[in-house]
């Protein structure tokens, strides 16, 4: 079986940690640990995971990176290492800076920019920690509503050395099957040599109601102009695969998002299959291979 890495997974240890923004959705409001994750992504050929921030409360960043940790540490455990959550829009990171990027576990760094004004990510202090935070190689995953596809285009035009990746095709709205200005933007922000994309979660915007259970062909129609645009632009050297687990629960879950990745592939090499299942993760997130 071909191995995959999933290069965003959240898990959720509510005892340990707070999520405020699971509240409104009952279906993600409890714990996810690793072993039911487990359960459903090894049988799938997932082989190897990146943890993905949470959003957790500002005082618990680094809390949430010593979590993982402990998970990565388990023997014969799936955990590759962490994309860390920060803050580059305070002024004084460098303790933070010091800390996360002498880290070995940490492969990465996110700041969820649909949840705070668009000017965040515009100005001075928030572009220049970006680039100091990707100054060693560490990639900054972009998460952003399709809406604001310019914010992350603007982002990448003032970073040119920093290496960026473009979390859930940048939420297009998968349910109502809405392709302009989408497309546009994402044509445009695939310019950017620095930009990759993570094919992560779409099955997460569609409509479950179009989806009968088991149906796996349908949720693939859905999802075929999004994935194929994505491939026309990026091509298949920046591209990665995610998936969004437990947020791919809000429709249908993992496991049909998976089968319909592999239907969305037939017909592709298997040299593209495995730039998008494996390749590219472990060379833009800097992942050794497994043992």
């Amino acid at each position: 079986m071909r191995p995959w890495i999933d290069t965003h997974l959240h898990l959720l240890y509510p005892q340990r940690l707070d999520y405020d923004w699971t509240r409104s959705l009952p279906v993600l409001d409890r714990a996810f640990p690793l072993e039911e994750y487990a359960c459903t992504a090894q049988p799938l050929g997932i082989c190897q995971a990146l943890h993905m921030e949470v959003d957790v409360r500002v005082q618990q960043m680094e809390a949430e990176t010593e979590l993982i940790g402990d998970l990565a540490r388990q023997p014969g455990g799936m955990m590759a290492g962490a994309i860390s959550s920060c803050r580059p829009e305070q002024d004084e990171i460098g303790d933070f800076l010091e800390r996360t990027l002498s880290n070995p576990l940490i492969h990465g760094f996110r700041r969820v920019l649909h949840v705070v004004p668009d000017h965040v990510s515009t100005g001075d202090i928030f572009r220049r920690n970006v680039r100091a935070l990707t100054r060693k190689g560490h990639p900054f995953d972009v998460c952003v509503l399709a809406r604001q596809l310019p914010l992350a285009d603007a982002l990448a035009r003032a970073c040119p050395e920093s290496q960026f990746v473009l979390d859930h095709c940048g939420v297009p709205a998968v349910a109502r099957q809405v392709l302009t200005p989408w497309k546009e933007d994402i044509a445009r922000l695939a310019s950017n040599p620095n930009m990759a994309c993570k094919i992560s979660g779409l099955i997460a915007y569609g409509d479950a109601n179009r989806w009968p259970d088991g149906d796996v062909a349908s949720v693939a129609r859905d999802l075929r102009p999004y994935f194929d645009h994505v491939l026309d632009c990026f091509g298949w050297d920046r591209v990665v695969w995610g998936s969004d687990f437990p947020v791919c629960n809000l429709t249908r879950g993992l496991a049909t998002w998976k089968a319909a990745t592999d239907m969305l592939l037939a017909g592709c090499s298997g040299a593209q299959v495995d730039a998008l299942a494996h390749g590219n993760a472990r060379r833009i997130y800097r992942l050794a291979d497994q043992a």
